[in-house]
């Protein structure tokens, strides 16, 4: 009997609000001086009180909401007392047994709560001028605002589990309620991993130090394998907190894992308790939710007739989607459709410039969709241009870069650049003509059944058009030419 894996996923978020969860100092992931954005309060220095930031509740009802959660009538916070260098009050304000929602449901994956505290600050590992290993800490990130969703062990696979996160992260940034990039460490993993052969759960394993999909994917699937391996050998699993070594890997020890009574909580004594439906109008906040990852991939599919995958890859990126749509709504008010070769289709032609094209010089250029010099009126105005034949896919991509670089309406870009497709018959008929008299072996070869010379033909029409010729129309002029 095969042995099956139980995983529960521990998520943080960090949220994307002006301040920091109990202070005023500003909440910038992007601050590059450290200890820039502190203040006594999120220093821990004696006397000082911590005050609640309502944006940060006020975001985690948003993402209980979305996720079909129970917003707690009464919620507090509560010391979790631990040492570390990293945390300068030797305590972290979290929240234990009342946290802001219960409940809610992600892809067939319950949840079982998500809660509100505050981040650590970040150590830094180096070396002084006398090349001696030291510790530096930066207490930038101390205090920011840190959501964790934390969802029963229902997940049966490392693939289930991506997905999971994946779309987790989708519907923070549909939120608006945190970037939720991961190099940059505003959106952490943490899974806990157990196997058995029967319905009794086995001993569960903590895998932290997670810091990508491809990461969770690869220590759940390592785990897993270890732990068959122990077994096999007649051994027990330890419970214990292991790390990921991406670098190896595998995953390593660190701890055993600490039980809530190791982390002596109680109430927090300098923050009231919270009572959430009566400080927000929680109905209101439903029905002014964005539309969300699967609403949005299901209305593409349905009403822009993109197929599944399209769909899914378009809506993972709010961005994206927002740009697609914006552009197929400008496509939808010229004449391509009326004018388009039948075997063009627009928004096929669209989605492919996007995800492709588009998206690669914005990738070699490190520029975000929403920072393109491409506007959407601009890609939509291209797209058309390619659909009525107007310029060729080379011509196309040769525009689409200068558009990137220049924000350039794209026909005045192929006029001022003399791209245009030559598409008049008689101008391509009379290059046609030239290159067959200047090729009389291939023309032979055509004749004797040689196909492939009609390529080598075609090739030397469109370099005698600088590219600016349409193949399918000097394939048509050729074959017409060679019959006779």
């Amino acid at each position: 009997m095969e042995y099956k894996p139980t995983i529960g996923l521990e998520i943080h978020a960090e949220l994307k609000t002006r301040t920091k969860m109990f202070c005023d100092s500003l909440n910038d992931a992007d601050e590059k001086h450290p200890n820039e954005n502190v203040c006594p309060v999120c220093l821990g220095h004696p006397g000082t009180l911590p005050v609640i930031n309502k944006d940060a509740v006020e975001a985690v009802i948003k993402v209980g909401l979305a996720l079909g959660g129970k917003i707690a009538d009464v919620s507090k916070f509560d010391r979790k007392n631990y040492f570390y260098p990293d945390l300068p009050k030797a305590y972290q304000i979290s929240q234990y047994d009342q946290p802001l929602v219960k409940g809610g449901e992600l892809l067939g994956v319950s949840i079982t709560r998500i809660h509100l505290e505050e981040d650590t600050g970040t150590l830094i590992h180096a070396a002084d001028e006398k090349g001696k290993d030291t510790t530096l800490v930066d207490f930038n990130r101390a205090g920011v605002p840190l959501m964790e969703l934390v969802t029963e062990p229902d997940i049966k696979s490392a693939e289930d589990a991506v997905a999971f996160g994946k779309e987790l992260r989708s519907i923070l940034r549909y939120l608006g309620v945190s970037d939720a990039d991961m190099e940059k460490g505003h959106m952490r993993l943490e899974a806990n991993i157990s196997i058995s052969k029967n319905s009794k759960l086995g001993t569960k394993v903590e895998v932290k130090n997670i810091n990508s999909f491809r990461s969770l994917g690869s220590a759940i699937d390592y785990e897993i394998k270890r732990q068959e391996e122990v077994l096999e050998k007649g051994e027990k699993i330890t419970q214990e907190t292991r790390g990921w070594d991406d670098t190896k890997q595998k995953t390593f020890s660190q701890r055993l894992k600490e039980e809530a009574h190791d982390y002596r909580y109680f109430p927090e004594p300098d923050l009231p308790p919270l009572e959430p439906t009566k400080i927000f109008d929680i109905d209101d906040m439903k029905r002014h939710l964005p539309e969300l990852p699967a609403k949005k991939r299901d209305r593409f599919e349905k009403e822009l007739g993109l197929s599944g995958k399209q769909a899914s890859l378009l809506v993972e990126d709010k961005n994206f989607s927002d740009f697609f749509e914006a552009a197929i709504s400008e496509l939808a008010t010229r004449d391509e459709l009326k004018t388009a070769s039948v075997e063009k289709n627009p928004r096929e032609l669209l989605f492919n410039y996007l995800t492709s094209d588009l998206a690669g010089l914005l990738n070699e250029s490190g520029t975000a969709i929403s920072d393109s010099k491409v506007t959407t009126e601009n890609f939509a105005e291209l797209i058309d241009l390619i659909a009525d034949g107007k310029i060729n896919s080379r011509q196309a991509k040769d525009i689409l870069r200068k558009m990137s670089e220049t924000g350039e309406n794209p026909e005045n870009i192929m006029k001022a650049e003399n791209l245009e497709t030559i598409s008049d018959d008689k101008s391509v008929k009379v290059i046609v003509i030239e290159v067959l008299g200047e090729n009389p072996q291939a023309v032979s070869d055509f004749k004797k059944g040689k196909t492939a010379s009609l390529k080598f033909l075609i090739g030397k029409t469109m370099a005698k058009l600088r590219g600016r010729g349409n193949p399918e129309a000097i394939r048509k002029i050729l074959e017409e030419e060679l019959k006779k």
